[in-house]
Formats: C-alpha cells, structure tokens, sequence
C-alpha cells in the first residue's frame, strides 16, 4: 500500500501534503462524449430543445464543476485555476457530441481531476438538458487525453488508443 499516495502506512485515506512541491504550469485536458439519436443532434443544432441552449448550458455547468472539485472529490485538494476551457462540437459521426475541457494553473498539483469533471459534468448536463427527447443517450467515454507539468513533465494519450483500453496509453516526455 506505500505505493498509493493517498494512503498512509495503516491503510488509511489521506490528503497528500504538496506543500515542499514546487509551483509549475500545470495543464490538463479531458474529454467526453455523449452518444445520441440523430434526432436529438439536430434539435440541439437547431436550438430547439425545450429546456434551453444545450450548448451553453453545458459549457457553463462545465465550467462551475472544473471550479467545485475538491467538493466532489474527497481528497481533490481546493485549487486556484486560472483559466477552464470548455468546447463543445457536434460529431455525426457518433451521433453527438464531442466535448473537450482544458484547466490550467501555476501550483503545485495537478488538474487533471478538474479537467475529468468539467467534462463529466458537461456531458451529464447534455442528459439533462435531452432527457425529455432521447432516454436513449449515453456517455460513452470520459478520459483525460493529456496532461504537463509538475516532476512528471508532458503526458500524452497516443491516437491509437481511441478505445481507451489499454493500461497506461499514454507517452512521458
């Protein structure tokens, strides 16, 4: 169990102490995406939905949740961000939406949690918002696609890994 940073000697959830880190650029972005009938896709497009912009909504909804991790996730310590991206584009592909979310800071842990929740959060306020037309929908997937900064340097997701199944996909720079 020594390995696990979030656990002590005994066994025992903790928040890790970054206190001695140094403050660098952190940076992280995620993505989600949420599968839909062909439909749904173009009432959001023709901003016909009935509870409102969907679009908007989930940038917003995004965005706050980036801003309330440490309230969501226990051991999240409370961060200052400084900036939170949210974009939000439509993929026929899929049918749905594809969104990606961005944090970035100077500190001394990362941002990958509030990255990961801003597009939970956005891709669930996309359910909400579509519930009443397609019950059908799904999140299909939520993963971060890369993060820089702190002693780990530059992680990215390799594009063959567009299944997300693979342990570790990603590459150290």
């Amino acid at each position: 169990m020594s390995d696990l940073s979030h656990i002590d000697e005994r066994g025992r959830a903790r928040m890790v102490d970054v206190g001695g880190k140094d403050e660098t650029d952190r940076r992280a972005r995620a993505e989600a995406l949420v599968r839909m009938a062909p439909e749904t896709l173009a009432l959001i497009q023709d901003e016909a939905v009935p509870k409102g912009d969907v679009i908007a909504a989930a940038r917003l909804a995004g965005i706050v949740a980036a801003k309330r991790t440490h309230e969501l996730i226990p051991l999240c310590h409370p961060l200052a961000l400084s900036a939170v991206e949210v974009d939000i584009a439509e993929d026929a592909a899929l049918p749905g939406l594809r969104i990606v979310t961005e944090a970035r800071l100077r500190g001394r842990t990362g941002v990958e949690m509030e990255a990961l929740v801003a597009a939970s959060v956005a891709a669930l306020t996309v359910y909400d918002m579509c519930k009443a037309v397609d019950r059908g929908m799904e999140v299909v997937r939520v993963r971060l696609l890369e993060k820089s900064g702190g002693r780990s340097g530059l992680w990215r997701r390799d594009d063959a890994d567009d299944a997300g199944t693979s342990g570790d996909a990603g590459r150290t720079t």
